[in-house]
């Protein structure tokens, strides 16, 4: 299941947010969008984790917490 992940600080990495999801289960993709003129994070990502549930227990566990001080948002992506 790919989530979204939406409000990230600038300064969050790929590598971070793969930690923080990992914690809910298996994570086969982790890619944060960036500014293609300067490189630098847009704000939001994009999560892989095959497995539904874990995905699901991941969304309601992290949807509007605090990370590197700004409230993240986490959905199913389209």
């Amino acid at each position: 299941m790919k989530l979204l992940v939406r409000n990230l600080s600038r300064s969050t990495t790929e590598q971070e947010l793969r930690i923080l999801f990992s914690a809910h289960g298996s994570v086969t993709e982790c890619s944060l969008v960036l500014d293609q003129e300067t490189g630098k994070s847009k704000g939001f990502a994009f999560v892989v984790m095959p497995d539904e549930k874990e995905a699901k227990l991941a969304l309601s566990a992290l949807h509007e917490t605090r990370v590197a001080k700004n409230r993240i948002r986490v959905k199913v992506a389209q």
